[in-house]
Formats: structure tokens, C-alpha cells, sequence
């Protein structure tokens, strides 16, 4: 069967759909190609507003093609994580609704994204050494990053595998829940509805301030933006709507 990357639309937010089934969902070239060529795609259409990536069931995406891999050299591996590395650099914010197994690039995968949700089958396996495989994509960048050394360490040298309740627990996932399309599709459908420009200059914000020492660096990046967005038309009129149910309260509590 033929791999695709299915996109649907609702309340603004792009659920993309990994579908490679003879292979649960692994991120051959073709499905990494097409992946990219999605996120691109969604990230351009005024009507999005932010992106939830899952995978055929029952998988979310159970790694890379090891046949492609057994024969990659450096600018074929960059092409394999092509699709991910789309996902990382989406400006738009990101779930993962990760409804089953995520494997080695499919756990790349879902570290790409800004946040991610863990459905009953889900569960989280490194597995890059005992392939005699060497992480790549960013990997022990992304793990450390969410888990810290030791929590990456954990994943990545001692191959532990984590179900969707221990995912929740040490911050791997945001939340475990039992329909995790649909959780994750309520969640964005929230970042979707705000201001487009202003969703992306905050996630853009987020990452900036991440890597820096002091709270007075982000004080400085933050207060020009926010002036910015005071003096936006979005801004002027979501005020005025809320002072006007504010007053509207209040006249009905006095009455």
C-alpha cells in the first residue's frame, strides 16, 4: 500500500496523519517527503491555525526504514528526517497525539512537537543501540532537552520503554487521556483561535527566551513585543468586547 500524509481540517487546526500501514506508520523517504511537504502546505493556509500530527492506527510511527537506513549516507539521513525537522520548525504551535507505538524517528517525532498528548497505546522507545544505531535528527538534543540528562539517559543508553501513564509522569507527554486525536484537536483548536500573528510571535518568544540565563533578557524581548501586540486591532477589540460584557454584568447584577 501506497504511503500518504492524510490532512483534515477542523476549528482551524490540521490534523496531519501518518499512513504507511504494511510498515505501522515508519518514516521511509516517500512518508518523510510527504510529511514536509504537508507541514508546508498548512503552515500557508490563512484557515490554520495550528497542527496536530498522529499516526494510522494502531501505530503512531514505529521508526525509520531500516532497509533505507542500512544504505544512507549523511545527505539521505538529513532527507530521512526531513519530515520531523518540518514539524520542529513549524511556526505554528504543535501536538503530537501520539496514539500508539512511537519508535526511534517516530519518537523524534513527537519530541519535534511543542507539546505532546499519550492515547492508551502509546509507549515511547528509544531503541537507536540495540539496533547499533546512532541517534540522530536532533535527538539528544530534543530528549534532553524535555527529560533532562537523566531521563534522556534513561531513554537513550539503559532502553527504557515507556508506557502512556509513565510518559505523563516524567513530562515525556503533557497528559495521558483515553481519545487522544480528539483531546489534542480541543487543545490547538484553543492556540488556533487566538490571534494568528500573535501565536507565532509568542511560540517564537517561548524558544528565544528558553535558551536564555536571566529574566531580565526575556523582560527586554518580551516588552517590545507586548507593546506591539497592545496597539494591534485584535488587541483593541478583544478589549473592548470584554469591557462591554464586563459593563454588561454589572448592569445585570444591579438590576
Amino acid at each position: 500500500m501506497a504511503t500518504a500524509v492524510r490532512t483534515e481540517i477542523t476549528d482551524r487546526v490540521a490534523v496531519l496523519t501518518l499512513s504507511n500501514p504494511e510498515r505501522r506508520n515508519a518514516m521511509n523517504l516517500d512518508l518523510s517527503g510527504k510529511l514536509a511537504d504537508a507541514v508546508r502546505t498548512v503552515t500557508a493556509d490563512d484557515a490554520v491555525g495550528a497542527v496536530v500530527v498522529t499516526g494510522e492506527d494502531p501505530a503512531f510511527c514505529a521508526g525509520g526504514d531500516l532497509g533505507e537506513l542500512a544504505k544512507a549516507d549523511p545527505a539521505t539521513l538529513l532527507d530521512v528526517y526531513a519530515g520531523f525537522l518540518a514539524i520542529a520548525e513549524c511556526p505554528l504551535p504543535t501536538i503530537a497525539a501520539v496514539n500508539g507505538a512511537a519508535v526511534g524517528a517516530g519518537l523524534n517525532l513527537a519530541l519535534a512537537c511543542d507539546l505532546r498528548l499519550a492515547g492508551p497505546r502509546a509507549r515511547f522507545d528509544a531503541r537507536f543501540l540495540p539496533l547499533g544505531l546512532h541517534p540522530g535528527g536532533g535527538y539528544t538534543w530534543m530528549a534532553q532537552r524535555v527529560l533532562g540528562p537523566q531521563g534522556a539517559a534513561a531513554l537513550t543508553l539503559f532502553g527504557d520503554v515507556l508506557d502512556a501513564q509513565e510518559a505523563a509522569r516524567i513530562g515525556l507527554v503533557y497528559r495521558a487521556v483515553d481519545d487522544v486525536v480528539a483531546a489534542a484537536v480541543e487543545l490547538a483548536a484553543r492556540a488556533a483561535a487566538a490571534p494568528p500573528d500573535l501565536v507565532r510571535t509568542t511560540k517564537s518568544t517561548l524558544r528565544l527566551t528558553a535558551g536564555m540565563d536571566t529574566q531580565a533578557e526575556a523582560v527586554e524581548v518580551e516588552v517590545r513585543a507586548q507593546a506591539a501586540s497592545v496597539n494591534s486591532d485584535e488587541f483593541q477589540q478583544r478589549l473592548a468586547a470584554l469591557q462591554a460584557k464586563i459593563s454588561s454584568s454589572a448592569r445585570g447584577q444591579k438590576g
